[in-house]
């Protein structure tokens, strides 16, 4: 019989404090930014707080990944060493990673991930990365369940896919827009994050096709409704975005997505979870009530819905109503739901600009703005701050708990006591001791004492007494005894830690492209060596080191010409303008490119 496959739910964490409490809310491992060299430049943290949330997470067995998915330049590649083994000696679990220069460094035993920051959406990439000595390859997010399915049968490692949060237009490490336009670089953690600007879009006759359109802003990933699909494709790792994002979206997103994940492991035995305990949430977690811009599962089932977020890259939030009356001080809803004093609201103005609202004070559906807003009858309005929610998660909202069992026996000369966990680690004890014969029976007394585990990580649901008399301990006595065997069990459970060690040596299997253009990011000798010892030329560096003109800086699935409804081969419509399409920014230009045999969208600079 197979052993049941590992599942992960993988939360962000901003610092080492966002971490613990992923971990308290249900993830069965966190990722956080290294000090350095980490896609969010502004989320790193120091050694010293990643070994706190390391000891943290591994009394449940849950694990800590560090990001360090940057490319490299030459200067950088001391100290990215350096900070490895700085990571492994602080407990970190495994290290996500772009550049394939790390792996002609000294490396330190450290598992790998291969981040998507690679651009991994081919069975030949994964299997390649495989061999190359990744212990888990993250997928690009654009990928439907099929090709999902198919890397994921491909190799043996596990397969990591994002499953909420926001989106990325381009393909994850192939997009240069930011660091054409800006000089600041999305594969050195710095994007300026032109994809959630306005533009205006032309044709090749100037014609305008829509103005102050977002059009390479997408909606945010929300899979919560297609875990179990993913589960049968392979997944093994179900990957929350929100590096930079607030501790109320962590708490909210981890908690709905243990839940359902949950939901399908305990009818499931084929699969198990990663980590060990139980998380006690005490509220109900509610997609809507935290940042977002709309919602979708992206091209997981192809192309049937709208995937970008044309009006606004703001978070909308959720439908509260509609606009009945407007008075001199207040408005009138048909509200949907109640709302409090402090509400953050919002809505389409005439200029289809999202305008926000502070309420001031409800009285039944009138609302009373700080500042009354030109509006109009029948204005949707939405929430994007509930007060209340916010306030509830702001204070203690979970705890984690691990199951165990004390069993206390007598002995002629004192007591053996042994605590077990809910996965078989124990931890035992002799106590010698004076034996006083109980006036009163002391089995009640002597289970309540024992099973006060109180603010540590374990709860005693059941404590098992073997005694051949009716014996007095003192209260003090047994509360002492059961100090040291939660000490005890935790020291036995962090030992045993299943840290997973790797033996990293060279490999020369041959990488699937023959030849590397700015597109593989090399940006150091490093990664030359690496693409060259596995049979590719290096012919361009990465776009940051020498810019390349007239060539793609973004490539992205998203289709605009889909979206409006002149896709040729899904919509069957012809469009009324004239190619090539142009999008406009002030005084920023760009020209779009449509591989209809490739189903994907390039944009160029003009």
């Amino acid at each position: 019989m197979n052993e049941p496959r590992k599942i992960e739910l993988l939360a962000p964490a901003k610092n080492a404090n966002y971490g613990i409490e992923a971990i308290l809310h249900g993830a069965d491992a966190v990722y956080i930014g290294a000090p350095m060299f980490g896609a969010r430049a502004s989320a790193g943290n120091t050694v010293s707080d990643i070994e706190r949330l390391s000891e943290f997470a591994h009394r449940y067995h849950a694990r800590v990944y560090v990001a360090m998915n940057t490319i490299l330049e030459d200067k950088d590649l001391a100290d990215a060493e350096r900070l490895l083994h700085e990571l492994y000696n602080a407990g970190t679990d495994a290290v996500i990673i772009q550049d394939m220069g790390i792996l002609q460094l000294q490396l330190p035993p450290i598992a790998l991930h291969a981040s998507t920051q690679m651009d991994n959406r081919t069975v030949a990439k994964a299997v390649f990365l495989e061999q190359a000595g990744f212990s888990q390859i993250v997928l690009a997010r654009e990928l439907s369940l099929d090709e999902i399915a198919a890397i994921a049968r491909s190799v043996t490692v596990p397969i990591e896919v994002f499953v909420h949060g926001a989106l990325c237009v381009s393909y994850s490490g192939q997009c240069y827009l930011s660091n054409a336009l800006t000089g600041r670089s999305a594969n050195r953690g710095t994007c300026s994050q032109p994809c959630r600007l306005p533009y205006d879009i032309t044709d090749s006759r100037g014609q305008v096709i829509a103005t102050k359109c977002h059009a390479l802003s997408m909606k945010d990933l929300n899979r919560t409704n297609d875990l179990e699909a993913l589960l049968d494709a392979g997944v093994s790792s179900f990957k929350i975005e929100g590096r930079l994002k607030d501790l109320t979206y962590i708490k909210n997103t981890v908690s709905l997505y243990r839940r359902r994940l949950d939901e399908i492991l305990a009818r499931r035995n084929e699969f198990e979870r990663a980590s060990d305990g139980e998380s006690r949430i005490t509220f109900e977690p509610n997609m809507n009530k935290t940042f977002n811009r709309g919602f979708t599962d992206y091209f997981l089932y192809g192309r049937k819905e709208t995937v970008w977020s044309a009006d606004t890259p703001k978070s909308i939030g959720e439908e509260v109503g509609s606009i009945v009356d407007v008075a001199q001080r207040y408005i009138t809803l048909d509200l949907k739901t109640k709302l409090s004093n402090g509400d953050g609201l919002c809505f389409f103005n005439h200029r289809r600009e999202l305008e926000g609202i502070q309420v001031n004070r409800v009285d039944d559906n009138r609302v009373f703005p700080l500042s009354m807003p030109v509006i109009k009858k029948g204005t949707k309005v939405f929430r994007n701050n509930d007060r209340e929610f916010d306030k509830l998660l702001s204070g203690k909202t979970a705890e984690r708990k691990i199951a165990a069992t004390i069993d206390l026996y007598e002995l002629t000369d004192g007591f053996r006591l042994v605590m077990t966990d809910e996965k078989g680690y124990s931890y035992q004890m002799f106590r010698p001791a004076t034996k006083e014969p109980a006036q009163k029976d002391q089995t009640e007394n002597i289970r309540t004492n024992l099973s006060k585990t109180g603010q540590t990580i374990f709860t005693v649901t059941d404590v098992r007494l073997h005694l051949t008399s009716n014996v007095f301990i003192p209260a003090s006595v047994l509360s002492q005894w059961r100090r040291e065997l939660t000490d005890g069990l935790l020291c036995v459970r962090l030992e045993n830690h299943p840290r997973r060690t790797v033996d990293h040596k060279p490999t020369h299997h041959a990488f699937p492209e023959p030849t590397i253009t700015y597109l593989g990011n090399v940006a150091n000798g490093k990664a030359r060596s690496f693409y060259e010892q596995h049979g590719s030329e290096v012919l361009q560096p990465a776009f940051e080191i020498k810019r390349q003109k007239d060539v793609p800086l973004m490539f992205t699935r998203h289709c605009i010409k889909y979206s409006l409804g002149w896709c040729p081969k899904y919509n069957k419509a012809v469009s009324p303008y004239t190619e090539p399409f142009y999008l406009t920014h002030s005084s920023t230009r760009l020209r779009l490119e449509f591989d209809c045999q490739a189903c994907e969208m390039r944009v160029y600079r003009v």
